[in-house]
């Protein structure tokens, strides 16, 4: 038996969305209906691992929030069964949790998304989830910065490197001379 809401706890609900909207770089609106209480607790997990935050939702509370934080209502999104990810850390991470386990149960499909307050579609969700996370985009991005640093030390060096070999040859023909 499920009791009625306060308008209290309402108005707390409709609070901790705006909160979590305005602390998210994304957000995913996805279904859920039919999964069980297992599979949802599932994928609450993957999506926390992922540095997110999954909840189930009312559509009355999610609008009301929308509302709030100034982010565009999503409309069409906002009916049937209804479940929220705020990515609070990395959005390609968490758009990957919920689009890979969508993949084995049909009862979650993405609805829309946002990145930042830009409304993206589902699509676009999964072009997201497609990316790589971001610590391995940090170190691409590190060793994109890097490379001409180093080409530059390499070219720098090699003068010096070249003296060294003249020399050493030198010294190596003077040795058995003097032997």
């Amino acid at each position: 038996m499920r009791l009625a809401l306060t308008r209290e706890s309402k108005q707390a609900l409709v609070a901790q969305y705006k909160d979590l909207l305005g602390d998210s770089e994304a957000v995913v609106i996805t279904t859920y209906m039919g999964l069980t209480v297992a599979q949802i607790e599932e994928l609450r997990n993957a999506v926390r691992k992922a540095g997110g935050r999954f909840m189930v939702a009312k559509n009355t509370l999610l609008k009301r929030a929308f509302e709030a934080a100034d982010y565009p209502v999503p409309e069409s999104a906002l009916t049937g069964s209804t479940a929220i990810a705020f990515a609070l850390e990395d959005p390609p991470a968490v758009a990957k949790a919920i689009v890979d386990f969508a993949k084995a149960n049909d009862a979650v499909q993405v609805k829309v998304g946002f990145l930042g307050t830009q409304e993206i579609g589902a699509a676009d969700v999964r072009a997201l989830a497609s990316l790589p996370p971001l610590p391995v985009m940090r170190a691409q991005l590190l060793g994109t910065i890097m490379a001409p640093a180093s080409q530059l030390a390499r070219l720098l060096a090699e003068p010096g490197r070249q003296v060294a070999a003249v020399v050493k040859a030198y010294s190596e023909q003077e040795a058995p001379a003097a032997a």
